[in-house]
């Protein structure tokens, strides 16, 4: 997960700004008007859009995948930890309850983020390029690749930012949300998100 000092830097952009604060607004007044909630909070919601999105793929949230989702959730808020009542980790509540009606919203936001930060189109293949499934060259792409980007895979994706270079297993469903996410947020066409996605061994 991006940490709040990436997430203030983030809100140093005015396009990244001026689109966190038009969502902010919107999703309090449809549904949480006694939210409160700064940009810095709400930008680290944001975040988690992609990790609630693949959470909630099979209808629901477990135990464990709420408290994975909490753990996130207080790493990007300003103060992290420390606080007692987290603003991001109460906010999400709203966004599980309401997911699919704020999913585009919340990706349009991801997007403008990304493309603030970093030349996405350059990163891009041809409309049907699939790059070869090599986990060595994986491996290197990811070293060679914007360290912002990797940071945006790591928390839209993992729990764990240290498992990006790492094969893992995933059930079929969360896979096939993760790939739709993955092609929302115009990731599909970058080899390095690729081959992350060849880097998980399917279940069932």
């Amino acid at each position: 997960m991006l940490t709040e000092f990436e997430i203030e830097t983030m809100m140093e952009i005015p396009a990244i700004l001026e689109a966190t604060q038009k969502l902010k607004k919107d999703f309090i007044k449809t549904d949480a008007p006694y939210l409160e909630i700064g940009d810095h909070d709400f930008f680290g919601l944001i975040m988690l859009a992609p990790t609630v999105g693949v959470a909630l793929a099979n209808g629901s949230v477990s135990l464990f995948e709420e408290l994975a989702l909490n753990k996130k959730a207080r790493k990007a808020s300003k103060g992290g930890y420390f606080l007692k009542k987290d603003p991001t980790v109460y906010a999400m509540k709203f966004l599980l309850d309401n997911y699919t009606k704020w999913e585009e919203k919340f990706f349009d936001v991801l997007k403008i983020a990304m493309n603030s930060s970093f030349d996405i189109d350059k990163l891009k293949t041809k409309e049907a390029a699939v790059v070869d499934n090599n986990y060595d060259e994986y491996k290197r792409t990811v070293l060679n690749t914007p360290y912002i980007l990797i940071r945006f895979i790591s928390s839209f994706f993992l729990q764990d930012d240290e498992h990006i270079i790492q094969r893992r297993s995933m059930n079929k469903t969360d896979y096939e949300r993760l790939l739709d996410i993955g092609q929302k947020l115009d990731l599909h066409r970058i080899p390095v998100f690729q081959q992350f996605c060849q880097t998980f061994k399917v279940k069932g």
